[in-house]
């Protein structure tokens, strides 16, 4: 038969990814410094900061991780299932495989910091 279900569903993902501009690549040495993280694999869709580009939220429907939504409404659990699952309109791939559970986790401790003032004396 000759067809390669496997292959093609990764090249179809590949794909998507690149279409999408998000990266689901694999971080180096599994580092756990949830900003390095974010910046290397989030930031291209979300933003440095978590607030995406005008580009990103017409093209993608990206939405600011400094929301109220985000920042007071969803769970630690619940930005889990979205970095796992991807997002619901695909735009968002699914980083499960791409990324520990420790990676995850320092991810989610860093969103929680976006969009708060910094310390005092900074």
């Amino acid at each position: 038969m000759g067809d390669d279900p496997v292959g093609l569903r990764r090249s179809l993902l590949l794909a998507l990814v690149a279409f999408a501009g998000c990266s689901r690549d694999l971080i180096a040495g599994g580092r756990t410094d949830g900003a390095e993280i974010f910046s290397e694999v989030c930031a291209r869709c979300h933003g440095p900061q978590g607030e995406p580009d005008a580009a990103n939220v017409a093209r993608l429907g990206v939405k600011p991780l400094t929301s109220d939504n985000v920042q007071h409404k969803l769970t630690d659990e619940d930005i889990r299932r979205q970095i796992l699952r991807g997002s619901e309109n695909k735009q968002m791939p699914s980083f499960a495989g791409a990324l520990s559970d420790a990676q995850i986790a320092a991810v989610i401790a860093h969103v929680r910091t976006l969009g708060r003032p910094p310390p005092a004396g900074n």
